[in-house]
């Protein structure tokens, strides 16, 4: 799930890595932090259920990958920028909060599963990689990709350093105190940005950006 190593592009012009470059990507551990997240561009595709059981998560990541990957090559080859390929991303939801915090029932969890594109791409090279992804392997829900905007503003957010059941304590800090305290309230979706590969790095050494879009809490009448 993470990114390759910066390094250069075509014709020897430095790679991009916006993970640098965008402030959003960094967040303090053991602290909250609230900034403006300015609207950015991703590659999305949608679904519902545990995400280590639910084959319909294991079919997205397939999806959503070859086409990142795609998009990076097209872009360095036809335009000369090359960039870093960003991580893995998702906004999680539910009917019930508790899902995330207290109860931690996955199995009620929908998802969007994104990887931020750079603004120089749009939905055309999105078509095009599409073309030459599906030539090559065809994905199951290689046409359930879209490409989409989030614009997020103000957030609340923080670096988890653990395991993803080991959330739950953190979430429920950030959504019954500090949030509140701050004179905010919930106003989006959850937002994960996983910084490390689950595949390669211990569970306790897993690095997430937990996020929690926010608004003024209503006043209440005096």
């Amino acid at each position: 799930m993470t990114a390759a190593e910066p390094g250069t592009g075509s014709g020897g012009a430095a790679k991009v890595d916006l993970k640098k470059a965008l402030p959003s990507y960094r967040a303090p551990r053991g602290a909250f932090q609230v900034l403006e997240v300015p609207e950015l561009q991703y590659l999305m595709i949608d679904g519902h259920g545990d995400p280590n059981t639910a084959p319909a998560y294991t079919e997205a990541l397939k999806a959503l990958y070859p086409l990142a990957y795609a998009l990076k090559f097209a872009s360095a080859r036809e335009l000369g920028r090359d960039y870093v390929v960003m991580p893995l991303e998702g906004l999680w939801w539910a009917d019930d909060l508790a899902t995330f915090t207290t109860a931690r029932d996955k199995s009620r969890w929908d998802w969007t599963m994104m990887i931020l594109q750079p603004d120089w791409l749009g939905p055309a090279d999105l078509a095009a990689a599409r073309d030459r992804v599906a030539a090559k392997s065809a994905p199951p829900r290689l046409d359930e990709v879209r490409w989409g905007s989030l614009r997020e503003g103000t957030c609340v957010q923080t670096l988890h350093v653990g395991s993803y059941d080991d959330e739950a304590p953190v979430l429920a800090e950030m959504h019954e105190r500090f949030i509140p305290e701050q004179g905010l309230r919930l106003a989006g979706t959850h937002h994960e940005i996983y910084l490390s590969d689950a595949r390669k790095v211990a569970p306790e050494k897993l690095r997430t950006i937990l996020r929690q879009p926010v608004a003024a809490a209503e006043s209440r009448p005096g």
